[in-house]
């Protein structure tokens, strides 16, 4: 019998990836406009990748089937 296909979501594979180890990447919030008067501290943390937390990952992974 053949398996089915699953649809990776399309918001999911635009928002997340996948490292090497199998965590889940994201990029953080709060760096698209309206720069100035937020502080370079918040700017700076804003600028590193985030991970997901593990008990979301697999919820995510899930979205994400082929990655």
């Amino acid at each position: 019998m053949e398996k089915n296909k699953v649809k990776t979501h399309s918001g999911a594979k635009k928002r997340f990836k996948m490292t090497a180890s199998g965590k889940v990447k994201y990029q953080k919030t709060n760096k698209r406009h309206r720069l100035t008067q937020k502080a370079t501290k918040r700017k700076r943390i804003a600028r590193t990748v985030g991970i997901a937390d593990a008990t979301n990952a697999p919820a995510l992974k899930k979205l994400m089937p082929y990655q």
